[in-house]
């Protein structure tokens, strides 16, 4: 049994000190690195980066901004969608489409509301994605107050077995209904 520590001990020292790496499977030992080389200890490309020059992206980003320019002015957008943060979730909505916020908003019934944290627009050919927002003249969502309401009750029941202790909540989130307007993309990107 010491003879066999002593020799785990070397073994340890050696691939400690930058000699020959070893590391065990079952009662054999492989010599190699400490990490079997599959394609999850290394990506599956090249360690290679290809590094676009500076004038060569300048015009890359001008192409695709008169390309989406055009697609703009020719209303050849197709159905806009956007994904908004609002009500502390993130919604994917298009024209016409009805969510359901846990919580009350400050307006009331009927009035018109503008949706100002845009993280994303899209059309069935591009897609303008916000760092982390969109700005405020670039995209405008629109949407009208439905209907302000309660929840369900729910209950919430917390019970003790043998301790006599029972407590019983019932719980009636506060929802407010939106309907979506419009998405509307400013007439020219810069």
């Amino acid at each position: 049994v010491a003879a066999r520590l002593a020799a785990i001990t070397v073994q340890l020292a050696m691939a400690l000190s930058g000699g020959m790496a070893l590391w065990r499977t079952c009662s054999s030992s492989v010599r190699g690195d400490l990490v079997p080389r599959t394609s999850l200890s290394r990506p599956l490309w090249s360690e290679q980066m290809i590094v676009v020059p500076p004038e060569e992206e300048r015009v890359r980003h001008a192409a695709v901004v008169t390309t989406v320019n055009r697609k703009i002015e020719q209303q050849d957008l197709g159905r806009l969608f956007a994904v908004v943060h609002f009500g502390g979730r993130q919604w994917k909505v298009t024209n016409e489409d009805l969510i359901l916020i846990e919580n009350h908003i400050e307006a009331e019934c009927g009035e018109r509301i503008r949706m100002e944290k845009v993280l994303l627009v899209g059309a069935e050919e591009f897609t303008l994605i916000g760092r982390p927002l969109l700005g405020k003249e670039v995209v405008r969502v629109e949407a009208t107050v439905i209907e302000k309401t309660e929840s369900w009750p729910r209950v919430h029941m917390r019970f003790w077995k043998r301790h006599r202790f029972q407590r019983k909540r019932i719980i009636m989130q506060p929802q407010t209904v939106l309907r979506i307007n419009s998405i509307e993309v400013a007439p020219r990107l810069t």
